[in-house]
């Protein structure tokens, strides 16, 4: 059986020593391996750490893992997690291990990290239209028959330069049909070119029609009645696209994807059962963010969000000290925008109950105080809404258990 990933690749990370580039971590494990800090696992904050420093919380991570691979496995859909979430192999290799069945990604330089840790199967969800990516993505799947990547394709046009950029490959370029909706993102608005846009891929000798995608979320993250009735007549349209192109894919198994992390749940009551018989479909999600759920944007919209049923926990934090205290139920703490996501809501004080950041600067959060108080120099943890913008902010990131001690030390690449 072959490997999703390149185990070993991902465990030589840990060999590779510490240095200034990595913000946050104590100088003392300068010249140290990330082995060789885990090895002592110690107490983040004894350690000379500079503030601020984002985290990850060990049990937390565990926790998300299991209750997704739980929940797709009583769904019957399979997981191929989006990469941009965290761009760490790491991570990967343990939703690989958690039973994942492939990666999303959302460019070709994404899939360039990806290739480079040896990952074999390769949702690119995206058409691609540069011809260098295209003749790059031709030339790995030329030179590794066990390489699978799928890309998305919204348009006659880039089905042709597709294919134009494809002329030598050996091995066709296999493509879904994108599915969009009006005012949204990419994606085909109409039947007709939906239909128009799979025949030419069917027509292609380059390319192979192998399925249908979309992306449910491309209006926003509502979760409001009115929200979800667009949300479920878009899946019906993607399930009716299925349905309707089955004659032209040229595949005995027929891929059927969407999912962020918001309404995931819809897309397994939409896109699963009931196919006509005769016509094998899979089921794919591409939600990220359930990894380490957010204390924002995901805990007030994910089908999971339910902790105390059991649901997802946030497992990410940014952790910052009072710099200045100018005025009363104010404080200044150093953390920013270079720091900490800000583009789906600001930090939330997670140490401090009735309290709220009511702005960030470059380097500076403001902190409006409710209940207690804080003093200069002390460290507060904040919680953050929408992971993806937080990990692309730092390259190494501690992984601590309960006690604040260092288990882990997880390597990004943005």
């Amino acid at each position: 059986m072959r490997s999703p990933i390149d185990y070993d690749a991902v465990a030589a990370l840990a060999n590779e020593p510490l240095d200034w580039r990595f913000k946050a971590l104590p100088a003392e494990w300068w010249g140290a391996t990330p082995a060789h800090v885990r090895s002592r696992s110690p107490e983040l904050f004894a350690s000379g750490v500079i503030g601020p420093v984002c985290v990850l919380h060990a049990s937390a991570l565990t926790h998300n893992l299991v209750t997704m691979a739980r929940w797709c496995r009583r769904r019957g859909v399979e997981l191929a997690p989006h990469a941009k979430t965290h761009m760490s192999p790491q991570l990967l290799a343990r939703q690989f291990d958690a039973g994942a069945t492939a990666v999303t990604a959302a460019t070709v330089s994404q899939v360039r990290v990806l290739r480079a840790f040896g990952v074999r199967d390769v949702l690119l969800a995206n058409e691609v239209v540069d011809p260098a990516g295209v003749a790059w993505l031709a030339r790995e799947l030329d030179a590794d028959p066990q390489f699978r990547v799928v890309c998305w394709v919204d348009s006659v046009q880039g089905v042709e330069m597709m294919a134009a950029a494809l002329a030598g490959a050996e091995r066709p370029l296999e493509v879904c049909v994108e599915v969009g909706m009006r005012g949204g993102r990419t994606g085909c608005r109409t039947t007709a070119e939906v239909d128009e846009v799979a025949g030419a891929v069917a027509a292609s000798p380059r390319l192979r029609l192998v399925g249908v995608a979309g992306y449910e979320a491309a209006l926003g993250h509502d979760v409001t009645a009115d929200a979800l009735a667009v949300v479920t007549g878009y899946l019906r349209d993607v399930r009716a696209a299925v349905v309707r192109l089955a004659d032209l894919f040229e595949t005995d198994d027929v891929l059927v994807t969407a999912g962020g992390s918001t309404y995931f749940d819809r897309v397994a009551d939409m896109l699963t059962g009931g196919w006509p018989d005769g016509l094998t479909v899979r089921t794919v999600l591409r939600s990220g963010c359930y990894l380490t759920h957010d204390d924002g944007l995901y805990d007030r919209t994910s089908p999971l969000r339910d902790a105390a049923a059991g649901g997802l926990v946030p497992a990410m934090s940014v952790w910052a000290q009072v710099l200045s205290r100018p005025e009363p139920g104010l404080a200044l703490v150093g953390m920013g925008r270079r720091d900490v996501s800000f583009d789906q809501g600001l930090p939330v004080a997670g140490s401090l109950p009735g309290s709220r950041v009511t702005r960030l600067n470059d380097q500076h959060a403001y902190l409006q105080l409710g209940r207690g108080d804080v003093r200069v120099g002390d460290w507060l943890r904040f919680g953050v809404s929408h992971p993806c913008t937080t990990f692309d902010k730092w390259p190494m990131i501690p992984v601590l258990d309960d006690d604040n001690r260092v288990v882990d030390l997880i390597r990004t690449f943005f």
